[in-house]
């Protein structure tokens, strides 16, 4: 059909194109417009996704493009799910996204609920909280950095005066036991303000009569709360949930800048683990397999957790 359409347009001027385009269904426009994008999604995100599939079961190396590829099979995707290391960066991811997303559910809802009283200054207020938000991860992992940074970093100082230490002696980034709270910390101080953009979407869809009929029927604040507002917004917080997950599942820029994965292995996410088989060893079949069992992971549970999200939208 769009060769014929093609066909129709060829060799035309301006008035007979408008003309002929005046005389085309609406089902013919849209096809024009939309086949364009359509393509273009194609070539961005299937022939890649195609390509890496396809490496994954070879032997490919980025730093030998001359060298003959040679298919391995699935041995590729055995080595990875029976391999320690890459089971311990998954461990490391899930308590990273554990952690996060929880506190930054809890503050950023915390957070909705207080600008959602609409206090004097709270537009202000709501305005300075979003400021992290704004920040490249690039910045926000140096300038966190910074503060970390044992010798003349702040919050050193801040935490060894409660806790009674020196300066040098209390590091976040250098230590295997706080090392992965650092880039939670970091996470949640960015990331917060947007679940609290997303609660307090929530928040203000919630009718004002409902709460009015609450009143009349004496129904106290906590009721109120409980019988009206979390169930109300509950699928906004699953909603932010969802992108959170996402997002910090595949969390690079900020960790990579702040601790490289150190000390050790101790923050070494999944991204991190797949940018050293890549480009760091060089095994581009081997961390083509890895990149798809990540993708079909966070595919497949995105898909389930979807569907829970749908069944509390329409109870």
């Amino acid at each position: 059909m769009l060769n014929k359409l093609a066909g129709r347009f060829a060799n035309s001027t301006p008035e007979v194109l408008a003309k002929r385009m005046r005389g085309l269904s609406d089902r013919s426009l849209a096809w024009i417009f939309v086949t364009p994008t359509i393509l273009l999604l194609l070539a961005i995100n299937i022939f890649p996704l195609i390509w890496t599939i396809r490496l994954s079961f070879t032997n490919y190396r980025a730093n030998r493009p001359g060298a003959e590829l040679e298919s391995v099979g699935v041995n590729h995707y055995i080595s990875i799910l029976t391999n320690p290391e890459i089971w311990a960066s998954m461990q490391a991811t899930a308590h990273f996204l554990f952690w996060t997303i929880l506190l930054q559910t809890v503050i950023g809802f915390a957070l909705a609920y207080l600008i959602d009283k609409r206090f004097r200054g709270h537009d202000f207020w709501a305005t300075i909280i979003l400021i992290p938000m704004m920040l490249s991860p690039a910045v926000v992992g140096n300038f966190w950095a910074f503060i970390y940074q044992p010798q003349i970093g702040l919050w050193n100082y801040i935490a060894s005066f409660f806790l009674g230490l020196s300066p040098s002696s209390f590091t976040m980034i250098g230590s295997v036991q706080l090392a992965p709270w650092a880039i939670i910390i970091v996470d949640t101080w960015m990331w917060t303000p947007y679940v609290m953009l997303i609660c307090l979407a929530g928040l203000r869809s919630i009718p004002v009569y409902i709460y009015e009929a609450a009143e009349v029927d004496r129904a106290s604040a906590w009721q109120q709360f409980w019988k009206i507002t979390l169930p109300m917004v509950l699928p906004f917080i699953m909603l932010a949930v969802l992108f959170r997950g996402i997002e910090n599942f595949k969390m690079f820029d900020m960790v990579n800048l702040l601790t490289a994965g150190g000390p050790g292995s101790t923050t070494e996410l999944a991204s991190i683990a797949l940018k050293r088989e890549a480009f760091e060893k060089w095994r581009t079949g081997y961390s083509s397999a890895f990149a798809i069992i990540l993708f079909v992971a966070v595919f497949g549970l995105a898909n389930i957790y979807i569907k829970a999200l749908n069944a509390v939208k329409n109870r």
